[in-house]
């Protein structure tokens, strides 16, 4: 008999209307009625916070990885009922905390809730069990929408289509159709991490570059968090000439902060090497992560934090593959 255990968070997918809006509130016995009974799986829920995606956080996360941690000599999958707009947060956040977990967690939700008509919420249930109990590689996964998505390249592109969630930068992992699994994208071996830490250090920031933004942005920041996101323009690049960041950038890393190098643009990822606007950043001492994400960004510099401050080490562990976050620098 295979056990899976549900994780339940709250969410869209266990809302019902209020005089406030669509909030949280489905008893677990009643969410869980709505999965079909499998031959051979048995189920059992536990609600771990009642939330709207929105007020998660990675305490929450850290919470869910402790949950898992300690049943996992128990269970033999999971399945995460979780609100979509911080999903792929969350998601990133599991896949780094359970990086050396042997067994599939998938998380799932829905665009419309359980018992509202034309909900998307049953097929996903029903799909993210086909997935725990059929999968046979381990990790984080997102199911929505009759794709499985790996946790650390799930984002959320739509607010209403039932097709919220995309794969980017890397291919989807499978397709599921009434209870039958597609074929399975089984990801090449990575070079094994050595660590593990259930604790984050949530003191970062993330910011978007935009033209005008005024460089003293960075004295602020420098003086109050422990490591700093850009959302870069295109590859890499951010402007050196009139109202130039290089200086600011330069200043943090040599007080230790790292700043980390991401792109504004979903698909391909960043070369920051390309142009002189992109070397200037490089030479500063700005951190590129390749193809990365921004959710999956956030989450690994949390987690990376927790374990070391030396500049040094920040730059190898970011820039090292894990749970398939990234293919390239």
């Amino acid at each position: 008999m295979q056990r899976i255990l549900v994780l339940t968070t709250g969410g869209t997918i266990a809302s019902h209307k209020t005089d406030n809006g669509l909030a949280p509130g489905m008893a677990d016995d009643v969410l869980i009625s709505y999965f079909e009974e499998r031959p051979g799986v048995e189920l059992a829920i536990e609600n771990v916070v009642n939330k709207d995606s929105t007020n998660m956080q990675p305490e929450d996360w850290t919470t869910l990885a402790q949950r898992i941690t300690d049943y996992q000599n128990e269970y033999d999958a999971f399945i995460i009922t979780h609100g979509t707009d911080t999903m792929g947060y969350t998601a990133a956040g599991l896949s780094y905390l359970l990086h050396d977990l042997k067994k599939p967690v998938v998380l799932t939700g829905s665009q419309i809730p359980l018992g509202m008509a034309e909900t998307d919420a049953v097929r996903n249930l029903h799909d993210a069990l086909t997935f725990a109990s059929q999968a046979t590689v381990p990790g984080v996964f997102v199911v929505f929408n009759g794709l499985v998505i790996l946790g650390t390249r799930a984002i959320k592109t739509k607010t209403k289509s039932y097709d919220a969630f995309e794969s980017v930068n890397f291919p989807y992992i499978a397709s599921v159709s009434d209870g039958e699994l597609g074929p399975l994208y089984e990801p090449e071996p990575e070079d094994e991490f050595v660590g593990h830490s259930l604790e984050l250090n949530t003191n970062v920031f993330v910011l978007k570059a935009f033209p005008g933004m005024d460089p003293d942005i960075l004295d602020y920041l420098g003086a109050r968090v422990d490591g700093l996101i850009i959302e870069s323009f295109g590859n890499g690049g951010l402007p050196f000439e009139n109202r130039n960041l290089i200086p600011g950038i330069e200043k943090m890393t040599k007080a230790g902060i790292p700043v980390i190098i991401t792109t504004q643009i979903l698909q391909e990822g960043q070369d920051i090497y390309l142009y002189e606007v992109g070397q200037q950043v490089a030479k500063a001492g700005g951190i590129t992560v390749g193809d990365m994400n921004t959710e999956a960004v956030v989450a690994k510099l949390m987690w990376v934090l927790a374990q070391t401050n030396q500049l040094d080490e920040i730059k190898i562990m970011m820039q090292q593959p894990i749970a398939h976050d990234l293919d390239f620098i």
